[in-house]
């Protein structure tokens, strides 16, 4: 039986005791449906995972009893960010946790010109909470030990304008470069466009600030479907999923 695995923002500590806070006593109990002596694994981001026995079952807490500490090898040697142009529901969350579980370092949603949603400020830090959440999830299922850093969605000149030491990516259907052609960096930063891709100002407003255009093969891809292929395909060349692996 697999043991479960629990993000929590929690400082943990190997051989301690720890009164779980509401919302992972929910999950464990009412959602995992743990019982009293049940086994789970802990992380909290730190590059650690926690060796925990559930010691305590209350109607609406939890109490754990934490054993060994150990620090698997499960981040990518290269570092990747993600910017993501804001997506329709599932195809955003889609784009987040598959990016999450191919090893992406942080990830910022970015709002485009051709972008479908629109959202005021009560609304964006709602949907940016829910995007914590689907980055948590992704960590537990995944087995990650360190949460990529998500930003709050901001304008994609505003990301562009940002310094960044490594290779820059552009995807666009049209361009003649591919992945294979480029030397291997240690940092690679992947612009990806929302439904409808970037128009061409926005790619210019990229090239302009040291991004290269690439394509991805002869099809034109869905959002989601690019920033997946985009981040396997450079983990492939460069990072943990090619011949030459390592983590951190």
């Amino acid at each position: 039986m697999r043991v479960s695995r629990v993000y929590t923002d929690q400082p943990l500590s190997a051989h301690s005791e720890l009164a779980l806070d509401e919302r992972n006593s929910h999950y464990l109990l009412r959602v995992l449906r743990l019982k009293s002596g049940d086994a789970l694994i802990l992380f909290n981001g730190d590059g650690h995972e926690y060796e925990a026995v559930l010691e305590q079952a209350g109607k609406k807490s939890a109490r754990v009893r934490i054993g060994e500490q150990s620090a698997p090898r499960r981040e990518s040697a290269l570092h990747v960010e993600l910017g993501q142009g804001v997506a329709r529901g599932e195809r955003m969350d889609f784009a987040l946790q598959k990016s999450v579980e191919l090893g992406v370092a942080a990830i910022t949603p970015l709002w485009t010109q051709r972008a479908q949603v629109r959202m005021d400020a009560r609304r964006q830090e709602k949907r940016l909470g829910h995007w914590r959440g689907v980055v948590q999830s992704a960590c537990e299922q995944s087995g990650r030990v360190r949460l990529p850093a998500l930003d709050a969605p901001r304008d994609l000149g505003d990301w562009l304008a940002r310094p960044f030491d490594g290779l820059r990516l552009v995807l666009a259907p049209e361009a003649t470069q591919t992945l294979d052609s480029l030397p291997a960096p240690a940092r690679v930063q992947v612009l990806i466009g929302p439904e409808g891709g970037l128009d061409a100002s926005e790619i210019q407003a990229a090239t302009s600030h040291g991004f290269q255009p690439v394509r991805l093969g002869p099809r034109v891809l869905r959002t989601e479907t690019a920033a997946l292929t985009a981040i396997a395909a450079v983990q492939l060349l460069w990072g943990d999923l090619g011949a030459q692996s390592s983590g951190d």
